[in-house]
């Protein structure tokens, strides 16, 4: 089971574990208080290509596709392949800032781990 919460929100037992898939540290939270279990900050998307993104929901389409081809290359690779080996020992909650989950980063990594 892969679950997409936003790192504000409160733990849960059923989340298993909680890994925060973003490059930026979340803005107002400080380190010793967010409550996550694993930092996995190589496995979100490239700098350029969350730039060119911008949250943008008409781009999502096209940067789901752009993504899922990232995470193929060197730099993504063992990150998801990890993240991977999570999902298969248990339960496996994806952490994110982002306010539209729907429409995230997170969105694309839960579909990838379900499949």
């Amino acid at each position: 089971m892969v679950g997409v919460k936003r790192i504000y929100d409160p733990p849960d037992p059923a989340d298993g574990r909680r890994v925060l898939v973003d490059r930026i540290w979340p803005r107002g939270l400080r380190k010793e208080d967010a409550p996550f279990d694993i930092w996995l900050r190589d496995i979100a998307p490239s700098t350029q290509l969350r730039r060119w993104y911008g949250h943008d929901p008409e781009r999502f389409d096209e940067f789901s596709r752009r993504y899922q081809a990232e995470l193929h290359d060197a730099a993504h690779a063992d990150a998801f392949a990890r993240l991977q080996e999570y999902a298969k020992a248990g339960p496996v909650t994806l952490l994110t800032a982002t306010r539209d989950l729907d429409h995230a980063h997170t969105a694309v990594l839960a579909k990838l781990l379900a499949d």
